[in-house]
C-alpha cells in the first residue's frame, strides 16, 4: 500500500481537530475501506473534554456527545420539555411533573453505557464509535413523536379522531427526526462526525423496526438496512421487540418511581454488568447471567406495579378520558400552522411535522383560556378537571376466561346498555364510559422471560433458556390480567344506581365478578368494632369494680 497525497489542513475550532482534504492513491480496495473506517472512527469519537455534562437526578452527571447536544438544541427537541412523561398522572400524583425531555436524555445515556460495557467485554463484535453514537442518538430521539399528554394522545385521542388510521408515536418519532435534521441543517453536522445516510437509517430503524410488509419485500430474512445481521444485537438496546428488556424501560422505571414515590426493585446497573452478546438461532442477542433471572421477573413486576398504582390508576384513567373528550370537541377549532403556512387541526397535524412540532401540553391551557364560544363545551370539561369534579366511577369487574381488546369498549358499552330498562337506555348510552384496563408483562399473555437467553459462569459462550418452573413455584402461571371499568358522566345518585344495576345485570349474564368500588358507596351496616386486646383486660377490671361498688351500695343502703 502506498499513499500519494496533496492535502489542505484547516483547523476545526470547536474541537481542536484537523479536517484533512486529501486525494488518495491507494492501490487495494480493502486498504481504501480500512482508511475510510479509521477516519470515520476518529470523527465519531469525541474527546472527553468536549463532551457536554448534564446533572441528572436519576443517573447523576452524564456525558453526552457534541452531536447529541446539537440535536438537543433544536426547537423540535426542546418541545419535549412541555410534554408530561406520565400525561394526566400529574393530576393524581403531584410529583409526576417530569417531562419527555429528561427521559430522552436518560435513555441516551443508558444506551451508550450498555453498548460500551458490551464492547469492553466482547471486542470481537467490533462495535465502533459510530455504532455507539448511532445507538445514543436513537435513545435520544426515540420519543420525539409523542403528542400532548404522551400516551393519551396516540392511545385515546387519535384512535377516536381518526378511527380508520393505524398510527403510532414511533412513526411520528421517525418523521420528526427527519424533519429535525432537515430544518436545522444537521446533515453537515452528522457528516462532521462521520455519520452517513446509512447511519441515519440505522438510527430510525432502532426507533421503529421495519414493518412486516417491508420484511416480506426483503429477499432475505434480515430486513434492516442500517446494519447487517452481525450487529443485530444493537437493535435490542433502545427498543427491544424480542422481550421488552431495554434502556427505555430502565430509565422510565427509575425516573417514574423516583417522582411517584414508588419503590423500584430493579437495578439496571447490575444488568449492564452481566450483559453478554451470544449467538442464538443464527442471530446475536443480548443475554444475561442465569442467576439474574429472578431480577428480571422483579423488573416486570415493577412494570405491573407502576401500571396498577399510577399509569392505569382509575382517577388517571377518567381524567385522560375527560381531556380526550375536550380535545375531540376542540379539534376542528384549534389549528396549527404547518408546511407552506397551511393551518391544520390537531388530528391533521400528525401528517405534517411542521405543525406537529407546535403541539404539546399547552393545548390544555389554550382551550381553557380561550373565549371562542365554539370551545365552551371543551372548556367546561377542562374546568371540571381543575375543580376535581370528575366523572363518577360506577365500578369494575374482572372478565372470566376472556381477553378483550381496547377497541371492544364500545361493543361492551352497547351490551351493558341493552341490560338497562328501556326508558333508561338512551341516557345510559349518552353517559356511560367503558374502559378496558390490561395489566401484563409487556407481551400480552406471554411470558417475556421465555424470550430471554441466559449463560452460566462455567459456560459463558453458550446461550440457554430458563423455564419459569426452574425459577420458583411462586412464579406467575398467567401473565395478563384485565378489568372492565365503568364510569358515568352524570353525578346524581339516582342515575348512578341505575347504571350500577345495569352493570350488575351485565356481569351476571357474563358470569363475571360482581362490580366493586364506585363513587356513591353506601354503607348498609356499621362494621363490628373489634376490641383491642391490649385494653380488653383493663375494661373488664373497670366493669368489675363498678359492679362491686354497686353491690356494696345496695347492700348497705338496704340496711
Amino acid at each position: 500500500m502506498w499513499i500519494r497525497s496533496t492535502h489542505e489542513i484547516t483547523e476545526d475550532t470547536p474541537f481542536g481537530f484537523y479536517s484533512i482534504n486529501m486525494k488518495y492513491a491507494i492501490n487495494r480496495e480493502a486498504d481504501r475501506e480500512e482508511t475510510l473506517r479509521t477516519f470515520k472512527e476518529i470523527q465519531a469519537s469525541a474527546m472527553t473534554e468536549y463532551l457536554k455534562i448534564f446533572n441528572d437526578p436519576i443517573h447523576g452527571h452524564i456525558e453526552l456527545h457534541p452531536l447529541c447536544v446539537k440535536i438537543i438544541d433544536t426547537p423540535e427537541f426542546q418541545r419535549l420539555r412541555h410534554i408530561k412523561q406520565l400525561g394526566a398522572c400529574y393530576f393524581v400524583y403531584p410529583g409526576a411533573a417530569h417531562n419527555r425531555f429528561e427521559h430522552c436524555l436518560g435513555v441516551c445515556h443508558l444506551a451508550g453505557e450498555l453498548v460500551r460495557a458490551i464492547n469492553s467485554r466482547q471486542p470481537q463484535y467490533c462495535i465502533t464509535s459510530t455504532d455507539i453514537l448511532c445507538v445514543e442518538i436513537a435513545g435520544l430521539c426515540h420519543d420525539l413523536g409523542h403528542g400532548p399528554f404522551s400516551h393519551m394522545f396516540d392511545g385515546k385521542f387519535i384512535p377516536q379522531a381518526l378511527p380508520e388510521l393505524d398510527w403510532e408515536h414511533e412513526q411520528a418519532s421517525v418523521d420528526m427526526f427527519d424533519h429535525l435534521v432537515k430544518k436545522n441543517d444537521l446533515v453537515s453536522a452528522f457528516e462532521e462526525y462521520g455519520l452517513t445516510e446509512k447511519d441515519r437509517i440505522f438510527i430510525k430503524e432502532q426507533i421503529k423496526r421495519p414493518s412486516k410488509d417491508q420484511q416480506q419485500e426483503s429477499h432475505n430474512d434480515w430486513s434492516c438496512k442500517g446494519r447487517d445481521r452481525s450487529k443485530s444485537f444493537l437493535y435490542e438496546v433502545v427498543a427491544n421487540k424480542r422481550n421488552g428488556i431495554d434502556v427505555d424501560k430502565w430509565d422510565y422505571f427509575a425516573r417514574d418511581c423516583h417522582n411517584l414515590g414508588i419503590s423500584n426493585n430493579f437495578d439496571h446497573l447490575r444488568f449492564i454488568k452481566f450483559a453478554r452478546v451470544l449467538k442464538v438461532d443464527d442471530e446475536l442477542q443480548i443475554c444475561s447471567r442465569d442467576k439474574e433471572v429472578q431480577t428480571l421477573y422483579d423488573m416486570f413486576n415493577t412494570r405491573v406495579t407502576l401500571h396498577k398504582r399510577a399509569y392505569q390508576h382509575r382517577v388517571n384513567v377518567i381524567i385522560e378520558c375527560m381531556i380526550t373528550e375536550a380535545f375531540l370537541k376542540a379539534d376542528k377549532l384549534i389549528k396549527f400552522q404547518g408546511t407552506g403556512g397551511k393551518m391544520l387541526t390537531m388530528s391533521e397535524s400528525i401528517h405534517d411535522m411542521e405543525a406537529y412540532s407546535k403541539l404539546n401540553d399547552c393545548v390544555f391551557d389554550r382551550i381553557l383560556n380561550s373565549r371562542d364560544p365554539g370551545l365552551k363545551e371543551a372548556r367546561d370539561i377542562l374546568r371540571k378537571i381543575l375543580q376535581r369534579k370528575f366523572y363518577k366511577w360506577v365500578g369494575q369487574t374482572k372478565p372470566k376466561n376472556k381477553v378483550y381488546e381496547k377497541s371492544d369498549n364500545e361493543r361492551i358499552k352497547a351490551e351493558i346498555v341493552a341490560n338497562g330498562e328501556e326508558e333508561d337506555r338512551q341516557a345510559l348510552k349518552d353517559n356511560l364510559i367503558v374502559e378496558i384496563i390490561s395489566m401484563n408483562y409487556g407481551m400480552k399473555d406471554l411470558n417475556p422471560i421465555d424470550h430471554v437467553r441466559f449463560y452460566n459462569k462455567s459456560k459463558p459462550e453458550i446461550a440457554m433458556m430458563i423455564r419459569k418452573e426452574e425459577v420458583s413455584r411462586m412464579t406467575p402461571s398467567e401473565f395478563t390480567d384485565q378489568s372492565v371499568y365503568l364510569f358515568t358522566r352524570r353525578d346524581d345518585p339516582e342515575f348512578y344506581q341505575k347504571a350500577l344495576d345495569t352493570f350488575k345485570k351485565w356481569c351476571e349474564g357474563k358470569k363475571f365478578s360482581q362490580p366493586r368500588g364506585g363513587s356513591f358507596t353506601s354503607v348498609t351496616m356499621t362494621p363490628h368494632k373489634r376490641q383491642n386486646p391490649d385494653t380488653e383486660e383493663k375494661h373488664m377490671s373497670k366493669r368489675k369494680r363498678e359492679d362491686t361498688k354497686r353491690d356494696l351500695c345496695n347492700q348497705y343502703g338496704n340496711k
